[in-house]
């Protein structure tokens, strides 16, 4: 593992503010010069679309439960070269996590990636009782570094005063800065999260702003010198590189891209690409005709959101149902299933969906699915490894699929989680597959290059001529 500098950002408990921290601290280094790679930690879409937008480079997941400790090493080493400094947010607290031992939570993940923790503490309600709650964490566990803290949610000068001195009593813990209290550091919420920045007419002026009321609070040369490269000294990478695939005779696959549409990690996009696909993006709001494609993806988003603007793009709709009757090759994850089943209901709200699923989506007040996932393929998978392996996703779905056919055909087994009705996920329409569970290639189902591969057999059984002028591509045009 490289030598890179690196820093922890987590939290006493959820919802404290680390994630606005994060990003203003990432956009305020940025704004000084500095080259920072963001990371998040677990299963996450829309924390990392900020954090990509706060730094300017792709922010990467890291899971221990989807990923081992070799992938997550190489992971960070493969996408910090370049930078000065890697920034890697947490999820819910620091010792948060499924296991009891915490072999899964943010601290384990420090440790193991030898990074200094800087712990955001949400400090409405509390003066004098933050000391013991700091020497908590510090007792805790004393193989993770607690480089410093940042007090969230300050009423004032005065507060922010008694909190420093109870600190400075108690604890020898650095204090690194204070943020106040101010409605302008919100983002937008709602079922799933944080609003995606996509979204936002504003987004790029609401990161500026937390990252001048961010700058404003905290010393960031303190935060800047609390970052600290591991004990072990392999050589930085001088620059970023990305290996480029053998050209494979223009294999095309569309790609779902817009406001409703945007939940993809990007290392899944780069290993699409590694197996020899390029990614042609197509805005299912906007656009009238899908691109000359081999194949078509379409990840996890927000369409209830967009539910009368998506039903109204019928030109759209026709040419997907159009394209996968006919045998278009396709991956539909979560708001991919949603949009590609018949119809889509929310409270009073109906809306035409594409038709290519023959069964109704329903919106619900409460998670139907949420959390990690195992699943295990059958044979009716056209791509999915044997059925002797386990695939390890997650899921995080609001709806359920309605109304299916008795004999509907199923890829996959639920070991863990939800999927489409407890039992089953992967619902199989001709050569579509449709889940509600994420899955992720470096998890070890490799499930990019397997698709990739089995775009390119349906490709050389068509073996037609689409209007791209390329062999085997389908015309889609509405």
């Amino acid at each position: 593992m490289s030598a890179l500098p690196r820093l922890f950002v987590s939290a006493a408990h959820k919802s404290s503010g680390k994630t606005t921290v994060a990003i203003g601290l990432a956009a305020a280094l940025r704004e000084r010069g500095s080259v920072v790679q963001p990371f998040k930690k677990g299963p996450d879409y829309i924390d990392p679309m900020w954090l990509t937008r706060a730094a300017g480079r792709a922010c990467v997941n890291l899971d221990p439960y989807l990923m081992d400790a070799a992938a997550i090493a190489a992971a960070l080493d493969r996408e910090s070269a370049g930078a000065d400094l890697a920034l890697i947010e947490g999820n819910k607290g620091l010792h948060d996590g499924m296991a009891l031992d915490g072999s899964d939570s943010n601290a384990a993940l420090a440790r193991q990636l030898g990074a200094p923790v800087v712990l955001v503490l949400d400090t409405r309600g509390m003066t004098r009782g933050i000391a013991p709650l700091v020497l908590g964490f510090q007792a805790f566990d004393r193989g993770v570094p607690l480089a410093g803290v940042i007090l969230n949610q300050v009423g004032g000068t005065r507060h922010e005063g008694k909190l420093r001195a109870s600190l400075e009593a108690y604890t020898d813990v650095p204090v690194l800065g204070a943020v106040a209290r101010d409605e302008r550091l919100a983002l937008p919420e709602r079922h799933l999260g944080l609003t995606p920045d996509a979204e936002l007419d504003g987004a790029a002026a609401r990161v500026a702003q937390i990252a001048a009321l961010v700058a404003a609070g905290v010393d960031l040369d303190r935060v800047r010198a609390a970052a600290a490269a591991p004990a072990w000294t392999a050589a930085k990478t001088a620059a970023r590189t990305t290996a480029q695939p053998a050209p494979r005779a223009g294999l095309r696959i569309a790609i779902a891209r817009d406001r409703a549409f945007g939940f993809y990690y990007p290392d899944d996009l780069q290993a699409l690409e590694a197996a020899g696909a390029q990614l042609v993006p197509f805005d299912t709001l906007r656009d009238t005709a899908l691109p000359p494609a081999d194949g078509l993806f379409i990840g996890g988003g927000f369409p209830e959101m967009f539910m009368a603007e998506l039903e109204a793009n019928v030109a759209m709709r026709r040419a997907l149902r159009d394209a996968l009757a006919a045998g278009l090759p396709a991956y539909a994850e979560c708001g991919g299933l949603m949009y590609l089943a018949r119809s889509m209901r929310w409270g009073e709200r109906r809306a035409e969906m594409v038709g290519a699923i023959p069964g109704d989506v329903v919106m619900h007040a409460r998670p139907v699915g949420r959390g990690y996932v195992q699943l295990q393929a059958t044979a009716a998978h056209p791509w999915a490894p044997s059925a002797d392996g386990v695939l390890r996703g997650h899921e995080f779905h609001h709806s359920s699929l309605e109304n299916l056919p008795g004999d509907a055909v199923f890829g996959l087994r639920v070991r863990r989680g939800q999927g489409i009705d407890g039992a089953h996920d992967g619902l199989v329409v001709g050569n579509l597959v449709a889940s509600y569970g994420h899955l992720r290639t470096g998890a070890g189902s490799d499930w990019a290059p397997r698709f990739v591969d089995f775009v390119r057999t349906c490709r050389q059984r068509r073996g037609a001529v689409g209007t791209s002028g390329q062999p085997g591509s389908l015309a889609l045009a509405a």
